[in-house]
């Protein structure tokens, strides 16, 4: 859906979740065993997953601004439940959150946020804020009001629809 370079760090992961259900088609990569594959999930775990996206969804809607698309059970709950682990490297004295499992999606997500926390980039990563879009994207404008997953496509969508208000 969008032209824009995807999000840095551990960021992707987020991205690539929420991004996983086209609202305006329907389709759910979670649906297949390829879109699974690529988050590294099991067909059992589909549930969860979807759960944990659409409270991503919710968060990166507020980031902007936007209220959240529906009721969900709040981030900080399902984050909660993802064991982490402090690693520190032995050459530089480096510190990082890793996922106590590496395999879990909700661990790898809360290590994800907790990455981008230190970054500062966790409030550039949004939900568009096209109802029929809400595709997840990062934020590069310079003072970070950006809407629109795409210009060309949500933006242009946008203005157009104030546009022919204004004419009507």
């Amino acid at each position: 859906m969008t032209e824009r370079s995807p999000a840095p760090g551990g960021l992707t992961l987020v991205e690539a979740l929420v991004n996983t259900l086209d609202m305006e088609s329907g389709a759910d990569a979670l649906d297949t065993p390829e879109g699974r594959e690529h988050l590294g999930i099991t067909a059992e775990e589909t549930d969860r997953a979807r759960t944990l996206r659409e409270s991503l969804r919710a968060t990166l809607l507020a980031h902007g601004g936007h209220p959240p698309h529906r009721d969900v059970i709040p981030l900080g709950v399902l984050l909660a439940e993802a064991p982490l682990l402090v690693t520190v490297d032995a050459a530089d004295g480096s510190a990082a959150l890793a996922p106590a499992d590496g395999r879990s999606l909700h661990a790898r997500v809360a290590a994800a946020v907790a990455e981008a926390l230190v970054a500062g980039t966790w409030t550039r990563l949004k939900a568009c804020a096209a109802a029929d879009c809400h595709w997840a994207y990062y934020d590069r404008s310079p003072a970070g009001r950006g809407r629109w997953c795409s210009m060309q496509v949500c933006g242009a969508r946008a203005k157009m629809r104030r546009y022919r208000a204004k004419e009507a």
